[in-house]
């Protein structure tokens, strides 16, 4: 969630190849950087899982303004 009001919240979003609306999402800033030691274990997880599987199971990363804001 955005604490500084007024600035735009960021996500990078991993959308599935195969299930139409599967998505991974990870707070970001503008670049698409995700903070990995702000993230619980299991959405570190996740995250690199989703990394590790572009062009097979995931599309290409998309930052994208967040909708928890």
């Amino acid at each position: 969630m955005n604490t500084d009001f007024g600035k735009p919240a960021y996500e990078l979003r991993f959308q599935s190849l195969f299930q139409e609306g599967r998505a991974l999402t990870f707070p970001c800033d503008a670049g698409g950087h995700v903070m990995l030691d702000s993230l619980s274990e299991r959405a570190r997880h996740n995250y690199l899982y989703a990394r590790a599987v572009v062009g097979r199971e995931f599309a290409a990363p998309a930052v994208q303004l967040s909708d928890l804001h």
